[in-house]
């Protein structure tokens, strides 16, 4: 790993946050796990009648800062009553009755994968995909037949809209790729749900690199049985050099603005050696949402896992033991085979009017 990769993974530890800027841009260097209780509030519900106070409220264990020795009950939910703690002339409790105020981490479960959407941006936190060598060679799905579809099942005033990409300047981009869904059409719908699309940068982008680096994760299936992918956009401090200090900058699309624009797109993959308790060769990159030359190295954007986990607030090995894991980039090659997709998509485009929303037809 190079000195400049250590020394961005040192800021960030000495409480740069997510010191992993733009300057990525130049570095070199299980659906078997279950989902625990606690990722999910979304069934998290709080009595409203006035007749209620007396009931326990049920408030999320993960939420609140709970005696060692005070249990939750078995919904994972704290179920004791704040006024009979005993604890104080006050009830900041009190207020759960009215309702909770979150965050909600909206989980949404499909046929070919499982996202976490962030309601105050308007994007995925992390969309986890499985793709095998018997997957890919299924071609029950095409995506002629997919459109793109808001997702009813977030609330109406926290959903991305596809009006909010209308004459935007970015791509739809898909974070779990249609083209790891052709084994269904069904599958394949579910991934144009806007849950499971951002804000991308289309030509040298998502219609470009991006696209690259999806086609590098299906071939990853040739030598390994069982990939794993959780994707998302990330959200990275930039050093402006006016005054030295770092900001986080983003863009926000929509009308009124709603949708966050991701400065960068995280990708850790997993790929498994098909064998039960076996190795696990574990890649991390980090893109910056940005138009980025084909014959860039895909090495340049590779990070520690540790440090796309800093950045965006999550875990994704914690189970894993040490002595399972493997680095991607040493155990196969980590290269892009380049395929025109832009060109592709410009001598089959079909003819659409003026009022269609940027959208890309490229995986």
């Amino acid at each position: 790993m190079s000195k400049t990769t250590l020394a961005i993974i040192a800021a960030a530890s000495a409480g740069a946050g997510a010191a992993i800027t733009a300057s990525m841009y130049s570095l070199r260097s299980q659906s078997e796990r279950k989902l625990e209780t606690t990722i999910s509030t979304t069934t998290t519900t709080v009595a409203t009648s006035p007749s209620a106070t007396s009931t326990p409220i049920p408030i999320p264990a993960k939420q609140i800062f709970a005696d060692a020795n005070q249990q939750a009950g078995p919904t994972g939910l704290s179920t004791s009553a704040p006024p009979a703690l005993g604890l104080g002339p006050v009830d900041p409790a009190g207020l759960f009755e009215y309702g909770f105020p979150g965050p909600i981490a909206d989980i949404a479960t499909r046929q070919a994968l499982i996202s976490s959407f962030d309601r105050r941006l308007r994007n995925p936190q992390w969309v986890v995909e499985h793709i095998t060598p018997a997957s890919l060679a299924l071609r029950d799905g095409d995506r002629k037949h997919s459109v793109f579809l808001e997702d009813e099942k977030i609330p109406e005033k926290f959903r991305a809209k596809l009006k909010d990409y209308f004459r935007s300047g970015y791509d739809r981009g898909h974070q779990v790729p249609a083209a790891d869904a052709k084994w269904s059409q069904a599958a394949m719908d579910e991934t144009f749900f806007l849950t499971n699309m951002c804000p991308q940068v289309g030509e040298g982008f998502n219609r470009d690199y991006w696209a690259h680096f999806e086609d590098f994760c299906r071939g990853l299936t040739v030598r390994y049985p069982s990939v794993r992918i959780v994707t998302g956009p990330l959200y990275l401090p930039k050093r402006d050099p006016t005054d030295n200090k770092w900001y986080v900058r983003y863009e926000v699309i929509g009308n009124p603005p709603n949708v966050a624009v991701p400065t960068h797109f995280y990708k850790v993959i997993f790929a498994e050696d098909g064998t039960a308790g076996g190795n696990v060769a574990i890649g991390a990159f980090v893109l910056p949402n940005a138009p980025i030359p084909n014959e860039k190295p895909l090495t340049d954007f590779e990070v520690p896992v540790e440090a796309v986990e800093r950045a965006s607030g999550l875990e994704f090995a914690s189970k894993l033991p040490l002595q399972r894991r493997k680095r991607l980039c040493a155990d196969t090659t980590c290269a892009l085979v380049i395929k025109e997709y832009a060109q592709r998509q410009k001598a089959f485009a079909k003819p659409s009017n003026s009022s269609a929303s940027t959208a890309v037809a490229k995986r």
